[in-house]
């Protein structure tokens, strides 16, 4: 039997991964190797079909279970776990919300009804926490596939007409006989893929496949108070409808999505639309309160301690966080505190503390005098 890798390792997913970490990976190793980006490319269409497998599995709780617990062997006997016998346009029908624009907005372009869509395709920018409160815009650079300015996207050389396919005479379709000619079973003509037309001479750019790749660059507007691994739509930067879809070109094209990263903060964690920030303070503030400069993402503000302040209090200052997407409505500066303990004191602090736990009577430790203290006490006469 052929060996069947680790469906984590052919997802470059770790075990722990999300669901929906497992789909973003399964649509980009899809878009990556499927067959209209990779023509007459066997192994791209397996890697395609291995990455389908792994994807069906653990996209499913209970076969994610199995297969973590027993390996392979926990599948046998599970129906439709293995898609190296399908074809690729019976897998795309199965996983329409990964592929049609639903879900993660990935999309396949093959559509039953309507204008032909084209695939969307997806790129990732980095912003700041700061870049996050007020919006930014990015340059992002990407490869598309686009219709062949030469042929108009229909793969043959210009002044020449396609010709009838004479596999299934014009008509898109052939007939096949199945299970020992018992019925007849209509399908997708493999010649023309259900054009029912043929390239006679091809297009001496694109060598018929009526695409080519072009580099594309655009600058992209990141509202403010997005959030980590959230996309913008750019729509129609996708590519246009695969040729077999449209032959003379029409259609609608996809989208870009754009995946938005947002880097962690040297200061504050974000929390939805707050940001909270650990404030240090000493005994002293604590007990009788105080009046403490904080910095904001876009500033400082003051925090007014009340005398009393326990070690891990939390504070709110309303509208010092970061904005909503939605509401534009600014969330709040969740403040910690954190009593700080000296680690050293010198001896008038320490006598105060002492003369301070004498009159709460709390049991303190005295650190026996060291020989320079002695001998400073005899020379003062202490």
């Amino acid at each position: 039997m052929p060996t069947v890798r680790c469906y984590y390792e052919i997802l470059s997913v770790e075990r722990t991964a999300s669901g929906d970490e497992i789909k973003r990976a399964y649509r980009r190793l899809a878009m990556k190797y499927h067959p209209d980006r990779n023509p007459d490319n066997p192994e791209a269409e397996s890697s395609f079909k291995e990455a389908t497998s792994a994807y069906e599995v653990l996209s499913d709780p209970d076969k994610r279970s199995r297969y973590d617990q027993y390996g392979h062997a926990g599948l046998r006997g599970t129906p439709g776990h293995d898609f190296r016998s399908m074809h690729v346009d019976d897998i795309f029908s199965m996983f329409q919300d990964i592929f049609s624009g639903g879900g993660m907005g990935g999309g396949s372009g093959r559509q039953p009804r309507g204008r032909a869509r084209g695939y969307d395709l997806e790129t990732e920018v980095e912003i700041t926490l700061e870049e996050v409160l007020e919006g930014t815009t990015r340059e992002v650079s990407f490869k598309r596939l686009d219709v062949c300015n030469t042929c108009s996207g229909t793969g043959g050389k210009p002044g020449i007409e396609p010709a009838k396919c004479p596999t299934c005479g014009g008509e898109g379709q052939v007939q096949q006989a199945g299970f020992g000619g018992m019925f007849r079973m209509v399908t997708v003509c493999p010649n023309c893929k259900g054009r029912g037309k043929v390239v006679v001479e091809k297009c001496s750019d694109c060598r018929g496949a009526g695409r080519v790749s072009l580099s594309r660059t655009l600058e992209v507007q990141i509202p403010k108070g997005i959030r980590d691994g959230q996309i913008v739509r750019v729509q129609g930067e996708g590519e246009p409808p695969a040729q077999e879809q449209s032959i003379d070109g029409s259609g609608t094209k996809g989208d870009l999505h754009v995946v938005v990263r947002v880097q962690g903060h040297d200061l504050f964690e974000r929390e939805g639309d707050d940001l909270i920030w650990v404030q240090p303070i000493a005994f002293a503030q604590a007990a009788l309160g105080a009046e403490i400069e904080l910095r904001t993402i876009d500033g400082t503000t003051t925090l007014e301690l009340e005398p009393g302040t326990q070690h891990g209090s939390i504070c709110r200052i309303e509208g010092e966080g970061l904005p909503n997407l939605r509401t534009r409505r600014r969330g709040d500066l969740v403040v910690i505190i954190q009593l700080v303990v000296p680690k050293s004191l010198d001896e008038k602090q320490r006598k105060i503390l002492e003369e301070y736990a004498d009159l709460e009577e709390i049991p303190v430790s005295h650190p026996e005098p060291t020989f320079w203290s002695r001998l400073k006490d005899k020379m003062t006469g202490g």
